[in-house]
């Protein structure tokens, strides 16, 4: 059996690949790029954008072929509010939609694709099942929400698709937004936490991510939908708190009134400077946990990551880069 990743380029993708390779499987990942990854021995690669459906039909989808699609425009780096929806919607939609066109050409049926958890928008409901109201806050969910709601026309017309929704993906070589705060840690400054930090914090590994995507062929492509998550999500203040402690770092955590930073946040991003996305800080202080029982209970998935390792784990391949000490990863922006 074929097994076409589509971004397998990218973060999880790497991760993804060398695990159905270890099952015996034959694997193509096609991406725009292609960087020195020890795996392509022996996987083909052949270079596609998905915004382009030439280039996937030139790709040779079979009927056979298991798809996965993890290719997608992140929210880092952060866009102003006029071309976000220009930014996200080419790759996240509409290359969604020319994936599962090419393969209903070719009579594939098999898809496993990557969302988001922030298709949910503001908590409502406390953990987050997968039947929580779907609210987006910003172009970014948005894009991600039409995707699923594109996937469920497909599922009518006979496809199998299962939808992975993701916290914050963090593992080797993803920094993005996480650097902003090393750099406050390493320079021994104030530590803002939108509120109080009492809330938990949920990342997920993306070796958990890669196993998941995997699991899900193994249980023959649901038509299900799945949220992944960390276990037992420590409180922001614990889990910046044990960071500033393994680093050595005299930074302070900084309570802020949560309304008030909003605002602010607000304001700067009307004025075409924004510091963080929507998306982000609208639902900083809330507790926003996702509950992964289904995975477990329908794929056999079990998250094994902790939080705090893997926050611990991103800062030192943090300090060996900027130390000059080959992390030997490539980095991508954390979503």
């Amino acid at each position: 059996m074929r097994h076409v990743i589509f971004g397998g380029d990218g973060f999880v993708g790497r991760h993804l690949a060398p695990k159905l390779i270890a099952d015996g499987e034959e694997v193509i990942v096609a991406d725009i790029v292609k960087s020195e990854l020890a795996h392509y021995r022996n996987v083909r690669f052949v270079q596609c954008d998905v915004t382009d459906p030439a280039s996937i039909a030139a790709l040779g989808l079979k009927i056979d072929d298991v798809v996965y699609n993890l290719s997608a425009k992140m929210l880092s780096p952060i866009q102003v509010r006029a071309k976000r929806h220009d930014f996200f919607f080419p790759v996240n939609y509409f290359g969604t939609e020319n994936i599962i066109k090419a393969m209903d050409h070719a009579g594939a049926s098999k898809l496993v694709h990557y969302t988001t958890d922030m298709i949910y928008g503001h908590t409502v409901t406390y953990p987050m099942t997968e039947e929580h109201p779907v609210a987006p806050l910003g172009e970014y969910g948005w894009s991600k929400q039409k995707t699923e709601e594109l996937a469920a026309v497909w599922r009518g017309r006979g496809m199998n698709i299962s939808l992975f929704r993701p916290r914050l993906i963090i593992g080797p070589g993803r920094l993005g937004i996480l650097e902003k705060l090393f750099k406050l840690i390493d320079w021994n400054l104030p530590v803002p936490m939108i509120g109080s930090g009492r809330n938990p914090y949920q990342f997920i590994s993306v070796f958990d991510c890669a196993e998941a995507a995997r699991l899900a062929w193994k249980a023959g492509v649901p038509n299900e939908a799945y949220n992944l998550g960390s276990l037992n999500p420590p409180p922001v203040r614990k889990l910046l708190g044990d960071l500033v402690k393994h680093a050595g770092s005299k930074s302070i955590l900084l309570p802020t009134p949560a309304w008030a930073v909003k605002r602010t946040l607000d304001l700067l991003d009307l004025l075409k400077m924004p510091i963080m996305d929507p998306e982000q800080y609208l639902i900083a202080d809330e507790e926003c946990v996702l509950d992964v029982s289904k995975g477990d209970r329908q794929l056999g998935w079990v998250p094994k990551y902790r939080d705090e390792d893997m926050l611990i784990a991103a800062y030192k391949e943090y300090r060996a880069k900027k130390d000059g000490v080959a992390a030997g990863a490539h980095h991508a922006p954390a979503e």
